[in-house]
């Protein structure tokens, strides 16, 4: 997500990001071009640090976190690196 947030950024030409579509293909709403590439990488390592602490802290009630954690993290990679290309061709 890193990598795709250093080619993209300079490359978008907007100041704003389109992050969600409708099923017409327009975008429904935008985010500020900063707050939408690097808030995701923020989001996951948030997420990936309280999933460590509660593995670490409380591991008895902690079932499953490994898969739960892949499973999430390729879904996000997955949405951040088809909405930064999109970004890149809007002008």
């Amino acid at each position: 997500m890193i990598g795709c947030n250093l080619y993209g950024e300079p490359r978008i030409a907007g100041e704003h990001v389109a992050m969600q579509w409708g099923f017409d293909g327009k975008p429904t709403w935008d985010a500020p071009k900063r707050i939408a590439l690097w808030g995701m990488v923020v989001f996951m390592l948030t997420v990936r640090l309280i999933i460590w602490t509660a593995t670490t802290f409380a591991p008895e009630k902690v079932h499953g976190a490994n898969p739960g954690l892949i499973l999430a993290s390729v879904i996000i990679a997955a949405l951040h690196i088809f909405i930064v290309p999109k970004a890149i061709k809007r002008i």
